[in-house]
């Protein structure tokens, strides 16, 4: 077992204060130190609130006491990504304009978690509105990289994946609609997961239909993702999606073989998408582990010449429902990538509409050819290293200028076009030392089949075992 309770993964911590080897208590005050050894140098939480914490641990160990039957996550402290709704605690989406909400409701994810015995402590750093994938804003600062910290943590969980990569706590709650989940966990060597629509469901007065944008986790093995899956997944009868998946289904089993499974590669998503050659260089070499499992790896992808259009579109219609409201009301207040976003989607006409329903159509048929011949899809989770926390966003990848603050993201944001599952898992370091990740995309509703691939990849490599000098472990990360 390792050295202290902030290395243990949340089904060990879980096990733990079930078998009472450690308490509630000892597992928050854990949480609680590393916040106050960690936090200073790579500002990830943003909102804390010990004392209502110290209530709800003191109330599990109670109920570990009494021998009632304790629930899945009971006594697991952990803090909560600030787009996410907490009730009771601020919560600001990292923007000025909201810096005093304070709701009244846990969103669905949140309150999940908190039926299943989660003592939540506080709040996660998050760029303004969750927009773009580095982690930084005018109410609370810049999150930076627990392997490097004057480096980018990447985004828009960014705060999560800082606090799970500086052993903090085990899991956390995220979101993706353009890489949110998956460039982060790629910058800071844990697991990141996308899943397919609707499985963690999120409930909307705006859109109910809403599909772009999912609420995910993130933890430093592929077993805490699936275990926080066991307990977040399922319908909610608020979201009217009939075919999603039941939280059972993760509670299945992680075993898999992978002989004859066939495995798509690309580099550069078949339409040219810049990818510092590093990254590229290290992901092919890490594709031989595939083969020695069995596997077959072919150069392949789906088509994704119409996906930035059906991205953008999507993306830009659903800022402007969302946020639209609050542009207009205090847009002074808003950085320029949003309202620049929610311009866009109000610009959109029905040509443009129809134009991007049938090039998702297309996009569909596309990607079902694909699964046709291959069972998983592989590629560059990020097209760029860690980068300095002080810009805005990388004004070139491999050369190529970004002409918007999404262009970097790009390798996310093609698959978060096509709706399916996607998993980052860590993949090795540079020459540098700074994290890499690899992206693996399943069929639609194939989650747990994605999980277990994953973790096949994981347990033959044990990169994310490699904590930040950071977290006080002394481990040196390798390029291998």
């Amino acid at each position: 077992m390792p050295g202290t309770i902030g290395d243990l993964s949340a089904v060990e911590l879980t096990a733990a204060i079930r078998n009472r080897t450690v308490s509630a208590r000892e597992a928050l005050a854990e949480h609680l130190e590393r916040i106050a050894a960690a936090n200073p140098a790579i500002n990830a939480v943003v909102t804390l609130d010990p004392e209502g914490a110290q209530a709800l641990a003191m109330a599990a160990d109670q109920l570990t006491a009494s021998g009632a039957e304790l629930p899945p996550l009971h006594g697991l402290p952990m803090t909560h990504k600030d787009t996410n709704n907490t009730a009771g605690m601020r919560t600001t989406q990292g923007s000025l304009a909201l810096r005093d909400f304070v709701p009244g409701a846990d969103d669905l994810i949140v309150a999940r978690l908190k039926a299943a015995g989660v003592v939540s402590t506080g709040k996660s750093n998050v760029p303004e509105f969750g927009a773009g994938s580095h982690t930084f804003n005018e109410l609370f600062g810049t999150t930076t990289n627990p392997y490097a910290p004057t480096l980018s943590a990447g985004g828009s969980s960014g705060g999560v994946a800082a606090v799970v990569a500086a052993r903090i706590q085990s899991i956390g709650d995220g979101s993706d609609m353009g890489g949110s989940l998956r460039i982060p966990a790629s910058f800071c060597n844990v697991v990141g997961f996308r899943p397919s629509t609707a499985v963690i469901p999120m409930p909307s007065e705006v859109n109910a239909y809403a599909w772009l944008g999912r609420t995910g986790p993130m933890a430093r093995s592929v077993e805490d993702i699936a275990l926080f899956m066991s307990v977040t997944a399922g319908k909610d009868p608020r979201v009217p999606y009939p075919q999603v998946l039941e939280a059972e289904v993760f509670r299945t089993g992680l075993d898999t073989d992978m002989r004859g499974v066939r495995i798509g590669w690309s580099r550069d998503f078949g339409i040219g998408v810049p990818v510092e050659p590093e990254i590229v260089e290290h992901l092919e070499r890490q594709l031989a582990v595939f083969e020695d499992l069995g596997a077959i790896v072919e150069e392949a992808s789906p088509d994704f010449s119409e996906a930035d259009l059906v991205f953008g579109n999507t993306r830009a219609l659903d800022f402007a429902a969302g946020l639209g409201p609050i542009v207009e009301r205090c847009g002074h207040l808003v950085k320029p990538e949003v309202r620049w976003n929610v311009a866009k989607g109000q610009a959109l006409t029905a040509q443009d509409v129809m134009q991007t329903a049938a090039a998702r159509t297309r996009l569909e048929f596309s990607v079902q050819e694909f699964f046709g011949r291959y069972d998983l899809f592989a590629s560059p989770c990020a097209q760029v290293l860690p980068f300095d926390a002080s810009l805005r966003y990388p004004a070139e990848v491999a050369g190529v200028p970004s002409g918007t603050y999404l262009d970097w993201m790009r390798s996310a944001c093609l698959l978060s076009a096509t709706g399916l599952p996607v998993l980052s898992v860590p993949a090795g370091f540079s020459s540098a030392g700074l994290p890499i990740g690899l992206q693996l995309a399943g069929n639609h509703y194939t989650d747990m089949q994605l999980l277990r691939w994953g973790r096949a990849f994981e347990q033959q490599t044990g990169y994310a075992a490699v904590a930040p000098a950071l977290a006080g472990r002394g481990l040196t990360p390798t390029s291998a």
